[in-house]
């Protein structure tokens, strides 16, 4: 018996199917097997002798039908059923598979593993879905549906749901020959217990509507058919209220869509909510309170029928908001033309020889590479004036007395126009002009695994509808580009090809990590709260573009536990995502997980730990030089190598022990293998490849070279990697 069967089922939907049959068969792990349950009978992609079953279905045969067809000749012990339109993404039946190895049997046992997924158009690819927040929620526990009701969210696949086959066999009529969205709903309710995959599994194919024919009112009605027919399913299942609010908030918030953006004729849109109305009347739970807001009013015209006054409400409102984006707009344009009259005033005077702006991170503060140049630079030219462009939420968190702008108001105008040194970790905005004098030093801000630049251009997925035209006219304004190794030289010249001159001189960031004494060490770790004799690992995710938010890929409270009362796990959040809710906010309270995802700098943690815990971030790279442990943990490596494209396998040449699963992971760190001598081995090639230039001197470099004109022959020189001595581990530093 195999563990678990994938069932691609359906019509070959624009010709999709043989995608999706590839998707599988390129990733079909030991103790799987692939039953192709698609119309026509189409053949399989790719050999897999003895683990390929395909059906001859009729012509006519219907999604439903084929789907339990499918299900019917599955012989896996789980059942994953795939629409014939969509793909698996890289890695996900492994990671799916180690998953359900790891579920418990007996009287608790699983019967529904709930997944991520993403969505892809015809000119979209990749787009997280909406579910990372309540699968986050529910952790990697088994749990009854009822302790997490909000799972009824979850986008209702079957792709992204994997089905113990039992359980499916047991309540075949509910999830076999049904609606795809009924079936996969009904699966959550019937089962006795639940348990979330904060991994993408599936890449939904969103058919472009046009291409579809339209809906009739019988399958605009249904929709409201199926919600009843989930609550009178919950009502004989004896299901508690919790689910039942959630599935109903659900079918009101859905109802109201459609009736807001669907394009009915008059007399379906009125039936159509003449049939929500009863539903949202008929099992509303009790004690149930409406939203507040214009949510709130239209549930109420709902709840009375009050279609007519919901349609004049609808058009009031549409005026207002067309009325408000019309003022918005005409403001908007008035400033903009009173904002470039000024600009160009100020690019008729002078160049001021002694004024430098600075920003770092989208103008988020004083950090990173920018910010090891600009204490250098106090320090041998004070002469020359700093100006620091920051966004006005983050003013309050700038170094006492720094000189700041804020983008847009009528001093940074003034300040971008005259300044001649102009230093960032990224680009500076288009409308910024580079005068004959101006010198524009791109720092970057790490080196660079995942692809970059117009690297990025076969990955629509990482490029976001990047303006690759706009990237190089920004590009063309740097003078020099500063690198860390010679990797970092040759990407860069690849990924933004321009006339500047490549800084070999490390990065200055880094400086700290060769220049930081015990005492250094020892008051950031109780800056931090860690306790001493406590071992701290920093777990560093990076962003990942098909996922909407953060959520730890983790189980961190599972993963304290098992390391134990001496460990600490210092988590930061990628700063992509900004200021949202942590999902540590329960954890962090325990003093065994402490959230550091806004805590400035980050070189800081860097120095604190003991070892780094990372998947793809560009902080094992900066780490790499304190000659420290690195554990990769690469849970879903084939799925961002796929999506975002990387220049090298991290895999093959890591910096140490690389982990596919906690446990994995949790073995690596209690076997003592996350220090041993071929985790320093390998850390040692690495850092002899990728720390290269980074020796404590980078800023001086970059100051004396740019600033203060000298030759390069006059500048320190490099120290070789394996003279260097990186700044005291925290055990070491404990000891002096």
């Amino acid at each position: 018996m195999q563990e678990l069967s994938v069932i691609v089922y359906g019509q070959d939907v624009q010709g999709h199917l043989a995608d999706c049959l590839d998707s599988v068969n390129g990733q079909l792990p030991e103790g799987a097997e692939l039953v192709v349950a698609a119309v026509d009978d189409p053949a399989p992609t790719a050999d897999v002798p003895g683990r390929v079953t395909v059906l001859a279905l009729p012509r006519a045969t219907s999604d439903e039908d084929a789907r339990a067809a499918g299900g019917e000749r599955a012989s896996g012990a789980w059942l994953l059923f795939v629409h014939a339109k969509d793909r698996v993404p890289p890695g996900a039946l492994r990671a799916l598979q180690e998953r359900i190895a790891a579920l418990p049997d007996g009287a608790d046992r699983v019967d529904v593993v709930l997944a991520d997924h993403v969505r892809s158009t015809w000119n979209t690819s990749g787009v997280p879905g909406p579910d990372a927040r309540p699968l986050a929620r529910a952790g990697g526990r088994d749990l009854a549906l009822a302790d997490c009701p909000d799972l009824l969210r979850v986008t209702p696949l079957l792709g992204n749901r994997a089905l113990r086959a039992a359980f499916w066999q047991e309540h075949r009529d509910q999830l076999a020959a049904t609606d795809e969205g009924f079936a996969a709903r009904a699966a959550l309710v019937l089962a006795d217990r639940v348990t979330a995959l904060q991994q993408v599994v599936l890449d939904e194919r969103r058919l472009r509507p046009a291409s579809l024919p339209p809906l009739t009112e019988e399958e605009h009605y249904a929709t409201v058919g199926r919600y009843e027919d989930l609550q009178r399913l919950m009502a004989d299942h004896g299901t508690p209220t919790g689910p039942r609010a959630v599935l109903y908030d659900v079918m009101a918030t859905e109802c109201m869509r459609i009736v807001a953006r669907a394009a009915m004729p008059e007399p379906v849109g009125r039936e159509f909510f003449r049939r929500a109305s009863r539903a949202a009347v008929a099992w509303r739970p009790e004690g149930y309170r409406r939203p507040a807001g214009l949510e709130g009013i239209r549930r109420r015209l709902l709840e009375e029928d009050a279609y007519s006054r919901y349609r004049a409400f609808q058009s009031v409102n549409h005026k207002r908001r067309d009325l408000k984006s019309a003022v918005r707009e005409r403001k908007r344009r008035v400033g903009a033309k009173v904002r470039a009259h000024r600009y160009q005033r100020e690019l008729r005077r002078p160049v001021d020889p002694d004024l430098a702006v600075f920003s770092s991170y989208w103008d988020r503060g004083v950090s990173c590479n920018p910010a090891a140049i600009a204490a250098k630079l106090a320090e041998l030219a004070p002469r020359i004036h700093q100006v620091w462009v920051v966004r006005s939420a983050d003013v309050p968190l700038l170094p006492p007395g720094t000189d700041h702008v804020v983008p847009g108001s009528r001093r940074y105008w003034e300040v971008m126009a005259r300044a001649t040194y102009f230093v960032n970790n990224v680009n500076f905005p288009n409308g910024v002009v580079k005068r004959p004098e101006a010198v524009h030093v791109m720092t970057h801000h790490g080196t660079p695994l995942k692809r970059m630049g117009l690297d990025q251009m076969e990955y629509p997925a990482a490029s976001k509808g990047l303006n690759f035209r706009q990237l190089l006219a920004r590009v063309d304004k740097w003078d020099y580009s500063i690198s860390s190794n010679s990797h970092s030289t040759r990407t860069w010249d690849r990924a933004y090809p321009t006339h500047c001159v490549p800084l070999e001189y490390g990065y200055p960031r880094n400086d700290v990590f060769y220049r930081a004494t015990a005492a250094d060490i020892r008051a950031v770790r109780e800056r931090l709260g860690i306790a001493p004799g406590r071992r701290a690992l920093l777990y560093a995710p990076t962003h990942r573009d098909y996922e909407a938010s953060w959520t730890p890929r983790l189980d961190l409270a599972a993963l304290a536990e098992r390391l134990g009362d001496d460990t600490v796990l210092l988590v930061r959040g990628h700063y992509f995502y900004g200021a949202a809710a942590s999902p540590l906010t329960d954890l962090r309270r325990s003093g065994r997980v402490i959230d550091v995802s806004t805590y400035d700098p980050v070189e800081d943690l860097c120095l604190a730990a003991d070892a780094l815990v990372t998947d793809y971030s560009s902080i094992m790279f900066d780490y790499a030089g304190l000659d420290r442990p690195i554990v990769i943990y690469a849970d879903d490596w084939e799925m961002y190598a796929k999506t975002r494209g990387v220049y090298f396998d991290l895999i093959a040449e890591a910096p140490g022990p690389v982990a596919r699963t906690q446990e994995e992971l949790t073995e690596t760190f209690t076997s003592g293998a996350w220090r041993d001598e071929a985790s320093a081995k390998a850390r040692a090639a690495f850092r002899r490849r990728f720390c290269e230039f980074d020796d404590g001197h980078a800023a001086e470099r970059v100051v004396r070279r740019v600033f203060l004109g000298e030759h390069e022959a006059s500048l320190p020189p490099v120290i070789p990697v394996d003279e260097r001595t990186p700044a005291p581990s925290p055990e070491e530093a404990a000891r002096r």
